[in-house]
Parts: C-alpha cells; structure tokens; sequence
C-alpha cells in the first residue's frame, strides 16, 4: 500500500513541521511529504523543508489580487503532486471555499487550545487571561470557520500557578508535536472517519 501523499501549510518557525519530517524518518510515520505551501518566502520552515529534501511552494500574498487567486495555483500544485492530505501546521492566512471544498475531510488543523475555547489567534494568551486551569491542543478538520471544524484528537495540558506564555508555551508546543503526527498516522491507517460533526477512530 502507498504511503498517504501529504502537503503540509506552514507560515512561521516550522516546529510541527519538524515533528512530522522526524517522524517520517523514524519511521512512526507512513507518508510522503510531497511539499510545503509557505506564504513567508523567508521564514525558518522554508530552510527546514529544504534540509529535508521537501519541496516548496512559496507566495508572497500581496503580489496576488485576492486569496482566491493564489489558493487556485496552490490547488493546481497539489492536484499535479496527488497529494491526498493538507495538514496546517502553523499557516496563519485565512483559507477560502476555493481550497476548503475539493479538500473537505483532507484537511487538518492543529490549534493550540482546547476547542471550542479559545479559537483565533493566541490561543495560549486566551487561555491564561481566561484564568482556566486545562488547556491544550487539538487537532481538527479545516470547514472554512475560524477553528470551527470537526473535531479529530485533543490533549490537555495543565495551566499551573505562574504561568506566563512564555513558560505555558513550551508545553502547549511539546504537546502539538506528540499529537499531529500521531493523528496523521491514523488517518494513513484509514482508522478515522468523519460523520457530519462527528469523527470516530477505529483503534488498532
């Protein structure tokens, strides 16, 4: 059987990136990183896909009259590459119904809160200012909202007295990297499946 053929979105530092390119060469992983889809052309994930031998696809945004634009030449990439999965992993543009419907139930979210709380941006900053005592990540379907996709796995992660960002943050990223390529395995393993809001995981 084929290994699942993935491209993965990233728009920052590349930490999860990392995870399921180390993942891969451990061999926890079966699939193929076809390519990864970066709208800061000088961002550090750019240098880690090319350490690891993974293709790119790099924009800059503003060069483009719309998003649906430069999401139109990303879908023609991926359709040349065959890749069967989207992983977000750090993509921070809004995605549009012109990548959300041909890739619906293909395309994965990692979001570091416990949704529904905390959606949106800083999700770590939301938490802490809340005041909860639990917090986490969770890995999602993309449907277009903000964060609002079916949900596939959740971690918890605890909120202790003092905590800042910058001491809860380490423990959110740790978690995200533990948890995004063990759920990219499972759907590699075609044990998920997505009914309306509801995924189940067949467990091995």
């Amino acid at each position: 059987m084929a290994s699942l053929r993935i491209a993965v979105f990233a728009s920052g530092q590349g930490s999860n990136f990392q995870a399921i390119v180390d993942a891969v060469q451990e061999g926890k992983l079966d699939v193929t990183i076809e390519l990864l889809v970066c709208d800061k052309p000088a961002a550090p994930v750019v240098e880690r896909a090319q350490k690891a031998g993974v293709d790119t696809f790099l924009f800059t945004p503003k060069e483009y009259p719309s998003r649906e634009a430069y999401e139109t030449e990303i879908i023609a990439e991926l359709q040349r590459r065959g890749v069967e999965l989207i992983v977000l992993a750090g993509y921070m543009r809004i995605i549009t119904s012109v990548l959300v419907e041909p890739f619906y139930g293909r395309m994965i979210n990692i979001h570091p809160a416990l949704l529904p709380a905390f959606p949106g941006v800083n999700g770590i900053g939301q938490a802490l200012e809340y005041g909860v005592k639990l917090t986490g990540v969770t890995v999602h379907y993309v449907d277009g909202g903000m964060d609002s996709g079916p949900i596939i796995a959740q971690t918890a992660v605890e909120v202790l007295d003092g905590d800042t960002e910058a001491s809860l943050a380490p423990r959110i990223h740790a978690a995200e990297q533990a948890l995004l390529p063990s759920v990219i395995q499972l759907i590699a393993e075609n044990r998920v499946t997505l009914d309306g809001r509801h995924v189940s995981i067949r467990r091995g």
